[in-house]
């Protein structure tokens, strides 16, 4: 670990967005999974959740292996379970998709806590996720496709939202409690010796201002 490297993970963590989030129902193709998944850690996403077809999970999780490191991606077996628990965190969720309701993506304020919801590349949202959701959004176009790539659409909409974060100076500062942020850091940044703390039920020790390992 060198200063460098230390200083770079600090300063992605302390960009980390913990009321941002995707929901990602039925997204099969591990190309697109982890597309998105490099979208969120574009943007600052904390975690990710997903509900997968049966047999995909193992895969999302090998396709994403470089970009899981960053991101957490959360399973659930329904809809329903997902929305429950994101609902009960205070998110309010956006599906991405063009119904006759559906806003201009650009027009939706995601300074508040948003989980942005994305269909499957085939079926598109299912109608349990749309009727949940608190608004739709589409994109525009103008030519003779009806609808982007899974993975595209997701990247506008995030950086959407980034780009109206970073306007109210929500990337300025950690929002991670400091507890939570020096966990986080400490996995980041040593996550074999993480691993065998949490193996052995022995706390983290601190780190120094280059991220060495100080001692116990």
């Amino acid at each position: 670990m060198t200063p460098e490297r230390f200083r770079r993970l600090r300063s992605a963590l302390e960009r980390r967005q913990p009321d941002l989030t995707v929901l990602m129902d039925q997204v099969h193709k591990p190309h697109n999974f982890s597309a998105i998944l490099r979208s969120c850690d574009a943007v600052g996403v904390m975690e990710a959740h997903v509900i997968a077809p049966e047999g995909a999970v193992a895969v999302h999780h090998a396709t994403s292996a470089g970009t899981k490191k960053w991101i957490g991606v959360r399973g659930h077996r329904s809809v329903q379970e997902a929305v429950a628990e994101l609902r009960g965190r205070g998110f309010r969720l956006i599906a991405a998709h063009p119904s006759s309701t559906a806003l201009d993506y650009r027009a939706v304020d995601y300074t508040v806590p948003t989980a942005l919801v994305l269909g499957s590349e085939l079926d598109g949202l299912s109608q349990d996720a749309l009727a949940l959701a608190d608004a739709h959004v589409t994109i525009p176009m103008v030519g003779l496709v009806h609808s982007l790539n899974v993975s595209v659409a997701s990247a506008l909409v995030l950086f959407e939202a980034y780009r109206q974060r970073s306007a109210a100076g929500m990337y300025e500062r950690s929002r991670l409690p400091p507890d939570e942020l020096a966990r986080r850091l400490f996995e980041w940044a040593h996550p074999t010796l993480a691993r065998q703390r949490r193996a052995s039920g022995r706390a983290y020790p601190a780190l120094g201002p280059d991220g060495e390992v100080l001692p116990d």
